[in-house]
């Protein structure tokens, strides 16, 4: 779904999401991720990793994954 943003917000979102996916922890969970694809060769299978709060990773959907299971992603911080 597309959000309608002027084109200031939009510069502004695009700026703060890269700022947050070059994070040290976003950057290592992204690397562990794609390790662990190559190792079990499940690159391109439409599935996600995902890190739960206890470190474990596992696969789900990209539907689960990226909408946080149906709560959405708007009080995620």
């Amino acid at each position: 779904m597309t959000q309608y943003l002027t084109p200031t917000a939009k510069r502004m979102k695009a700026i703060r999401d890269k700022r947050m996916a070059m994070t040290a922890g976003r950057k290592a969970r992204k690397a562990e991720n794609q390790r662990l694809d190559r190792r079990d060769g499940t690159v391109g299978d439409n599935m996600d990793r995902h890190h739960d709060k206890s470190g474990v990773v596992k696969k789900v959907s990209i539907k689960n994954n990226r909408g946080n299971y149906g709560k959405g992603t708007k009080k995620e911080s």
